[in-house]
């Protein structure tokens, strides 16, 4: 390997410590579109890697198949015709990291202290391989040592007996996890007696949950993938398919070749919104085209969402106007408005109030540009709005929410075949888990059914989400946290105020199949239990078992893997939920045990519980399962008064918080708004490489993507290495160090970085004040001159065949 320097690890284990300078990163522009060749290559170099070429070849046969297993990546459905190479590029790193032939034994953390593990990087972590047995964490030798099931599940049972108060315990779930095991999960917490559940909603679309409840009744989109095959127009807010929901990428591109319009709205340049090469298309693949996207791309400034909307919704009243003076058809749907919403006339009185030169200046698109938005809208008959975390992680990201469904009742939209609401979820099963009762704020309605069934009393106390659970364990009113998946420690803000949140917990259990950072931040007791994988058969008493899963549009249907499992000491999340259900909960009269031997009675009592799963496994077993109807779509309002409400938050509130008047009232350096990105090598915090091709970022992650003239005003040149440091008006210096300066199409003024190396520049009191969501994408930073890192870590090998694309951090 050229200018590398080699050292021995700690140990001996299959990784290899390599200590790199930074020849090794390299940024070079990508001018190929989306998808393509570069995926099916990202594929094959993946499979290679995991050493699963052709065990992973054939399980990719079977992902996002009727009698298959649903892709362990984002919550994108499938067409009830699914093709029979039904995954995508990031899709198929999720399986074969998953199904990967390498182990993380017992003898492996034997030879390797957690001080040590806690020195490398995350894609490291990911990279060693599937965890094998149960493991305790012993303070003594710092070392994780092997410890039994049984035993596993008596120290949890102790720890939550000794307890003052059950609310003195957090209970965590990844949107991974399947109905089984959530509806398990939320049963034995609400039997055991709190309300605490944190959950991984809480970081990305909890402002979807809590605005769309707020405007339709139900935090939940009100689409299905059929929709796409007749809308007009298509409006991306805020998101980036290519990387963080790829298979997004072949709807949308059926959309452009009909001729429909997909107008982008987003901060930076993305090539998934640009161009598509679909891999499933002989020509295009042959011929090396592809597919123009988005027909139009706007970049408003980081934040300036909200002020873009209510600019829509203002020029849509005064054309309306216009339209009455001069006799004709009103541009609003005022008999659908009049019949099914309440509100309407006190959004308009704001919308009157607030003047377009503020709209300009907080959205940052001229006058032309957002006229033309406005104008697409109104000519639509059938629009859909698509979002992602650019909507939803703001301080205001529950009224960026209201808007978008102010926009839509205003139209009439909601309900109309080719029209709706499409929140883009990200974890396959997170709107599932929200579904089966993960919610730290349950309806008294679900609690009442629970207690029918089950003849329990379920706590009527709100309980804790991500922010208030982090402050209770930091203060030491959560003495103990259980993590059904996920990776707490680092998905989560203020790294080092949370990290030190689970070191003063008595007890911290996380449910994995692979090592992350989560488990090296241990309590004064650990443990790490192995779970299956949607890749691998899971045999109860009664046979091979399926779970089942909720996507993106209210799908649930089946999954069933097909891989032997990992490890023969290797138990399933629902099995794993009810052994500890049975240790903790020594007087319960529920059958925990029984329930395993056969997941249709889980199934079953899920039916019993929710009305909208009657025959339940009558359906679940026909191919493609069966849609969850959204009552707003048969126009049925769940909301306090029986109506869809119009809810409008007047702009100088949301620009003019006490963080932004902060910002703009510091006069020591010049202030930019930073928001965190995912790279093309990542899954939420799980790191599969070290390039963002699209972006031409290879072999590293500390970079900071700027405006050229940003980088020139600010007597910065590209590639310097810079420090960022967040301004809170809370005190609390936060500084992330040895960034590197790309020059990028991205607004003035707004910068962007990857997560979760920049998390710990968020406050953990920066979040949206209804759903809590931490303010990821609207970080108030100030750049100091830095210095490069002493070196760069490297931890494979570089394949010789593959000499450019040296990996590095």
């Amino acid at each position: 390997m050229n200018n590398s320097e080699q050292t021995k690890p700690e140990a001996e284990g299959q990784e290899r410590h390599i200590q790199e300078n930074t020849n090794f990163a390299r940024i070079e522009p990508y001018t190929h579109p989306a998808g393509g060749w570069g995926a099916l290559l990202s594929v094959a170099r993946n499979l290679k890697r995991q050493e699963v070429f052709a065990k992973g070849s054939i399980t990719l046969m079977n992902i996002n198949q009727p009698t298959g297993f649903d892709c362990p990546g984002c919550a994108w459905p499938e067409k009830k015709n699914a093709h029979a190479f039904n995954f995508c590029e990031n899709g198929a790193k999720a399986v074969a990291f998953e199904a990967t032939s390498k182990r993380v034994t017992p003898e492996f953390f034997a030879h390797h202290t957690v001080s040590w593990l806690a020195e490398q990087n995350d894609f490291y972590l990911e990279d060693l391989g599937r965890l094998t047995d149960p493991m305790r964490y012993d303070a003594a030798t710092d070392k994780y040592v092997p410890i039994s099931w049984d035993d596993a599940f008596k120290l949890i049972a102790q720890h939550l007996q000794a307890l003052d108060n059950p609310d003195q315990a957090a209970f965590y779930t990844s949107g991974r996890a399947s109905n089984e095991a959530a509806f398990l999960y939320q049963l034995f917490v609400r039997s055991y007696g709190t309300n605490n559940f944190p959950d991984c909603s809480n970081m990305c679309h909890e402002t979807t949950s809590v605005g769309l409840l707020d405007s339709i009744g139900l935090g939940k989109g009100t689409v299905t993938l059929e929709d796409f095959d007749e809308a007009d127009a298509v409006f991306s807010f805020g998101h980036n398919p290519g990387t963080n929901h790829p298979r997004m990428l072949g709807t949308l591109r059926e959309v452009s070749r009909r001729g429909g319009n997909i107008i982008a709205i987003n901060p930076i340049k993305e090539r998934g919104l640009e161009r598509f090469q679909d891999p499933q298309a002989p020509i295009e693949m042959m011929t090396n085209g592809s597919t123009p996207i988005s027909r139009f791309y706007f970049q408003p400034k980081i934040g300036g969402d909200y002020a873009l909307l209510l600019g829509m919704m203002k020029h849509l009243h005064e054309w309306d106007k216009q339209a009455i003076q001069a006799g004709k058809k009103s541009v609003f749907d005022r008999q659908y408005i009049a019949e099914n919403t309440v509100g309407f006339e006190e959004m308009l009185q704001e919308v009157d109030r607030t003047e377009w030169i503020d709209i300009y200046k907080y959205s940052g698109l001229s006058p032309e540009h957002l006229e033309s938005i406005a104008k697409m809208y109104m000519d639509a008959e059938r629009s859909i709005f698509c979002w992602g975390m650019g909507i939803t992680q703001h301080r205001h990201g529950t009224a960026n929410v209201h808007m978008l469904a102010n926009l839509m009742l205003a139209k009439g939209q909601i309900g109309r075949p080719g029209a709706g609401l499409c929140p883009v979820r990200g974890h396959s099963n997170v709107q599932g888990d929200r579904t089966m009762g993960i919610n730290e704020i349950p309806s008294k309605k679900m609690l009442d059914d629970i207690d029918r069934v089950f003849g329990i009393k379920s706590p009527r106390k709100h309980g804790f989400g991500v922010v208030d659970t982090i402050k209770a364990m930091y203060e030491g009113d959560v003495k103990v946290f259980i993590g059904l998946g996920g990776n707490f420690a680092v998905a989560t803000p203020d790294t080092p105020y949370t990290q030190e949140a689970l070191k003063r917990c008595s007890l911290v259990v996380n449910v994995a199949t692979k090592l992350n950072r989560s488990h090296l931040i241990c309590g004064k007791d650990a443990l790490v239990l192995p779970c299956l994988g949607r890749t691998e058969v899971d045999k109860q008493l009664k046979g091979n078992q399926a779970i089942s899963v909720e996507d993106s549009m209210s799908n649930v249907h089946l999954s069933a893997g097909r891989n032997e499992p990992a490890s023969p000491n290797l138990l399933s999340e629902p099995d794993i939920v009810a052994r500890m259900a049975e240790a903790t909960l020594t007087d319960s009269k529920i059958k925990w045990r029984w329930y395993i031997e056969d997941y249709d009675r889980i199934r079953d009592s899920i039916e019993d519980v929710f009305e909208e799963f009657k025959d339940f496994n009558g359906r679940a077993y026909q191919p493609g399962g069966f849609h969850l109807i959204h009552p707003a779509n048969v126009k049925v309002w769940n909301t306090p008064v029986g109506k869809a409400q119009f809810l409008i938050t007047p702009l100088a509130e949301v620009y003019k918080d006490q963080e932004n008047q902060f910002a703009a009232q510091y006069t020591d350096s010049k202030v930019y708004t930073l928001m965190t990105t995912r790279s093309h090598d990542q899954y939420n915090t799980t790191l599969y490489g070290l390039d963002d091709r699209y972006r031409g970022v290879f072999g590293q992650r500390r970079v900071l993507f700027m405006n050229q003239q940003d980088i020139d005003e600010a007597g910065f040149v590209d590639n310097q290495w810079v420090d960022i440091e967040s301004v809170f008006s809370d005190g609390v210096k936060r500084v992330v160090k040895s960034f590197r300066i790309v020059p990028y199409n991205i607004p003035r003024g707004s910068l962007a970085a990857y997560y979760p190396e920049t998390n710990p520049l968020v406050a953990l009191s920066s979040h949206d004040k209804y759903a809590k969501i931490p303010a990821s994408k609207s970080v108030p930073v100030i750049l100091h001159p830095g210095d490069a890192p002493e070196h760069f870590n490297l931890f494979t090998e570089v394949d010789p065949e593959d000499a450019d694309k040296k990996v590095g951090i």
